[in-house]
This record gives structure tokens, C-alpha cells and sequence, in this order.
């Protein structure tokens, strides 16, 4: 009895547990040390590079001064906030945002899904990987040499306005006509990313069962229901959640390339909330009003990801969370 009434006793004592359960620990790091120590450099960046920078977001919240520094600046609440939403050029940069960002759903997204579902329907694999290393090359290139290959193409001597000119019509600046930047950015978008973007669909594809493929060819099925009724269901849950991830950076886009190609005449059509908050926030030295934005920038993003992931999970039944 007595040795019994011991045991528990010692099971029972916090210091013997804690023991133990450190021990545990201990050998699951033995267990899996180069795991986790492959592990430390992206947690070290990612502490860096995006969780530490997130105390300069206090600047929206203050009158910031460089010298006084972000602990010291006298706070001046919302103030920046305010005058954001009621300065009459929010409006316009926000509505660029939006419409950049629609064009790119309904034309961007879709583009690399179709592209996969052509790959994959090739026979050919000698020239399944010529198309698909073709299509990649672009992805690799620096957005500054895109833009200056786009520069040049549209310039009044380039290579679209050699063809236009050829089969009749008139040479345009197309960089410096507000109606054209949506166009030519989109398109710029399509081409560079299009190929690579391909990739996790062809992956998706590669997991569907081939024998479904065979059971709908003894039915009589052709390419178009194959498709219909095979593919793209088997691509739905994958692109429903980049759907979502796409949704969530509506008020977000590539704001380099837009830099190197906006200019004063395309302005109306071509400033976004990021080229705006460059020009306050850097160039006019603005830091509050800067941070304000991209504080209500994210909260938007937020707001939106969280409503079409709830959407999804209803309709679609895939989510993110």
C-alpha cells in the first residue's frame, strides 16, 4: 500500500512532470534538429523583414518626426486618417486600384487555368516542354527588364506600331493615352506570369485519377466533356483558394512595374494607392499619412479575404481557414 500511495506521489509532483516533459522536448529537437534548423533562416527573415517593421505602423497614429523617432512623436490620433478619406484625389487613386485589380480577375486569373488545361491536353511531350519552358522564361526576368521590353514595343517606332502602320493605321503613343495603361499593364501581366502561375494547376492536374479519363472515354465522352465534367472540377478547390488569395490583395499591385511605366499624362488611369503613397510618404516625406493608407489598405484586404473565404465556404466548400 505504502509503495503504491509513493508512486502517485511522485507522479503527482509538478517538479517531476516538468522534468519529464522537458526530456520529452528535448529529444523530439534531437529528433528533428535539421529540420528545424533549416527552419530558423525564414523565421529570422520573416521576424525581420515583416513582423518587426509592423511598429512603424505607429506612425499613422502619430505626428511623426524622424528626429524625435517613432516612441517619441506626439500622437495625433486619426487625424491622418481623416484627411485621407476627405481629400478629393482618395477617390480617384482607389478607383484605379479596384479597376486594375477587376481587369486582372477577369482577365489575369483565369488565363493561367486555361493555359494548364491546353498543356494539358498536348499529346506531344518533346513540345509540351518546349511551350511550357517558353511560357516560364518571362517570369525570370526583372520586373525593369519588362517594363523597358514593353517601352520599347509601344514606343511610336515600335514593334506594335511597325505592324500598324503596316496593315494601314496610324502610329500611337500608347504609354502616353490614359484609355491604353489598363490594357498594356494586364496584358504585360498575362504574358509574364501566365506560364509560371500554370504550374500549380498542372500539379492539380497530375492528381486526378487517369482512370476517370478512361471511364468517360468508354462512355463516349469527347475532349469538351472530359473537360467539363473532369478537369475542371478537379481544379475547383485549388482555384478557389487562389481565387480567395487574389481577393485578399485587391488594393494591391505591382507597383514597380506601374512606376516605370505611369507617367503625367496617365495619371487618371494609371495612379494607384501605392504610386500615391510613394509620392507622399517618400518623396514629400509624409510618413503618417503614408502609414495611415497602408494600415487602411490592409484592413480593407482584411476585410475582403475574410468575406470571400466565408463565401467560398458555402458555395464551394474550400477555404483557407
Amino acid at each position: 500500500m505504502s509503495t503504491i500511495t509513493g508512486s502517485t506521489s511522485l507522479s503527482s509532483n509538478p517538479s517531476v512532470n516538468k522534468k519529464t516533459k522537458w526530456q520529452q522536448v528535448r529529444r523530439k529537437l534531437r529528433k528533428s534538429q535539421y529540420l528545424y534548423a533549416m527552419f530558423v533562416l525564414p523565421f529570422i527573415y520573416f521576424l525581420i523583414f515583416h513582423y518587426a517593421p509592423m511598429i512603424g505602423n505607429i506612425m499613422a497614429f502619430q505626428d511623426y518626426s524622424i528626429i524625435k523617432g517613432v516612441f517619441h512623436s506626439p500622437w495625433a490620433g486619426l487625424k491622418y486618417f481623416k484627411q485621407f478619406l476627405y481629400e478629393p484625389y482618395f477617390w480617384k487613386v482607389l478607383r484605379n486600384t479596384l479597376m486594375l485589380n477587376f481587369y486582372a480577375l477577369i482577365f489575369y486569373f483565369p488565363a493561367p487555368i486555361i493555359f494548364a488545361i491546353l498543356l494539358n491536353e498536348l499529346r506531344s511531350s518533346l513540345f509540351k516542354r518546349f511551350i511550357q519552358t517558353v511560357t516560364y522564361v518571362p517570369h525570370f526576368l526583372s520586373t525593369v527588364v519588362i517594363a523597358g521590353m514593353i517601352v520599347n514595343f509601344v514606343s511610336i517606332s515600335g514593334l506594335f506600331n511597325q505592324l500598324i502602320v503596316h496593315f494601314g493605321g496610324e502610329a500611337q503613343t500608347f504609354l502616353a493615352l490614359p484609355e491604353w495603361f489598363r490594357t498594356i499593364y494586364i496584358s504585360s501581366e498575362i504574358w509574364q506570369g501566365m506560364g509560371w502561375n500554370s504550374i500549380i494547376y498542372l500539379a492539380a492536374l497530375a492528381s486526378i485519377d487517369p482512370g476517370l479519363y478512361e471511364a468517360a472515354t468508354i462512355d463516349g465522352a469527347n475532349r469538351w466533356h472530359k473537360i467539363r465534367h473532369i478537369t475542371l472540377p478537379g481544379l475547383a478547390t485549388v482555384a478557389t483558394i487562389l481565387l480567395l488569395l487574389t481577393i485578399g490583395h485587391m488594393l494591391s499591385v505591382g507597383f514597380e512595374k506601374i512606376i516605370l511605366l505611369y507617367s503625367g499624362p496617365t495619371y487618371e488611369t494609371a495612379d494607384v494607392l501605392q504610386t500615391y503613397v510613394y509620392r507622399r510618404g517618400l518623396i514629400d516625406a509624409d510618413f503618417s499619412f503614408a502609414a495611415a493608407v497602408g494600415i487602411f489598405q490592409s484592413v480593407i484586404s482584411l476585410v475582403l479575404i475574410v468575406v470571400a473565404n466565408q463565401a467560398a465556404k458555402k458555395i464551394q466548400g474550400a477555404s483557407l481557414f
